[in-house]
């Protein structure tokens, strides 16, 4: 049985008021809470092991570098990749894709080739392909999402063709909790030659993820999604892609040699990662990664699944509201809205009562365009949620409609 009260204990921040009221906190696809392990381990590396790594040859620094190296090592067993040389710590996924991006523009694209990427993509996976297109000529091609918030897989299939240099998928709609069938789609993808990027940044924190069995060639994620601090996050990516791509940036720590004729590169990870990362958000990154181990996670995702249907459900009940993203296959996300009340007044009315959604375009413009509505409200559940926390959120939307009609 899933003790949800007992997780909910390792979380401070749920035991706070906002607005005198308990927090609900319902916002998680946007950043989740950390657990106090997570933020004792970064606060304990700066009173007592704070140090740069990879330059010192003292033992504080040889420490933090161990500990930094080891969370590599951790991160790779974490999504079964083959090696420790292809997890490259980044700032999170839009640094990721933008590195992914920046190589192919610089080595692979050309005039007439070809981006497939799908209508439901945050901006983080639109904007890097469309600047790579404007600087090769190459083209940004779309695959449409159909009215219930699933991928049109036909067309799809249509559009892959031999000009595809890369597709890059998102793997569960931030917006609308559509889970993507990325395994077949990758299969689909590979017999056409199409290597693949998976952005695995509301994935990671609702399943396990096999990178082995998914057999993609990049697959990306945020630590503030993840339970781990903001600002660091892993890039994936196959050796032979790794090897093949430039570096995305350039200074210190990423060299082998510097000379003012000429500089040579080290080789993956660390042509990846210049200049001096963000250690104690590795490390913090490293004691999410055991936190999660020691979950049942088969438990946790049914948990989070029950979450979702108890609020689909509740929200079915209430007239003139409709929801937005409607797949068979769903992660704990709902996004809706009201026919008579704006996106941004149900959040307003709800952060009163001390529960905390997200509303807007949730960085998916082009997704929301094609639904016809400029911004939802969106509600996202972890597994430290509870049912109380699904029978509030209801019951506040519906004395919210009482109130404005």
């Amino acid at each position: 049985m899933f003790n949800v009260q007992s997780i909910r204990d390792d979380f401070p921040i749920l035991s706070t008021l906002m607005n005198d009221k308990p927090l609900i906190y319902l916002d998680n696809a946007a950043t989740s809470q950390k657990p106090l392990s997570v933020i004792e381990e970064e606060e304990n590396f700066y009173k007592t092991s704070n140090s740069n790594i990879h330059r010192g040859v003292f033992r504080l620094s040889e420490q933090a570098t161990a500990r930094y190296e080891a969370t590599r090592k951790e991160f790779a067993d974490f999504i079964s990749a083959e090696k420790d040389s292809e997890i490259i710590f980044v700032k999170g996924v839009t640094e990721a894709i933008n590195l992914i991006a920046s190589g192919f523009s610089q080595s692979i694209l050309k005039e007439g080739d070809e981006i497939l990427i799908s209508g439901m993509e945050h901006h983080a996976n639109i904007v890097p392909w469309q600047i790579a297109c404007e600087q090769t000529g190459a083209t940004l091609k779309v695959i449409p999402v159909l009215e219930d918030g699933s991928l049109d897989l036909l067309a799809f299939e249509a559009l892959l063709s031999e000009k595809t240099q890369l597709l890059s998928i998102v793997h569960i709609s931030n917006a609308l909790g559509t889970i993507n069938p990325i395994k077949s789609m990758i299969e689909k993808a590979h017999a056409k030659g199409v290597p693949v990027l998976v952005d695995g940044a509301q994935s990671a924190p609702h399943m396990e993820v096999n990178v082995k069995e998914l057999n993609c060639d990049f697959y990306v994620f945020s630590g503030h999604k993840l339970f781990a601090p903001t600002g660091v996050g892993v890039l994936y990516g196959k050796e032979k892609w790794l090897e093949q791509l430039p570096p995305y940036q350039s200074g210190g720590d990423m060299i082998e040699k510097v000379d003012f004729d000429g500089t040579t590169f080290k080789g993956i990870p660390g042509k990846f990662e210049a200049g001096t990362p963000n250690i104690a958000g590795v490390i913090g990154l490293s004691q999410a990664i055991q936190y999660l181990q020691n979950l049942d996670r088969e438990e946790a995702m049914a948990h989070e699944v029950a979450l979702l249907k108890q609020a689909t459900e509740g929200l079915s009940e209430i007239d003139g509201l409709r929801l937005i993203g409607t797949a068979e296959e769903k992660a704990s996300i709902v996004s809706f809205v009201f026919d008579a009340i704006h996106a941004h007044d149900v959040g307003t009315f709800l952060d009163a009562g001390g529960i905390a959604i997200r509303t807007g375009h949730h960085c998916t413009m082009p997704l929301l365009k094609r639904f016809n509505v400029p911004a939802t409200a969106r509600a996202s559940f972890a597994f430290y949620n509870n049912s109380n926390d699904v029978d509030c959120f209801v019951e506040s939307l519906k004395k919210m409609k009482s109130f404005f009609l």
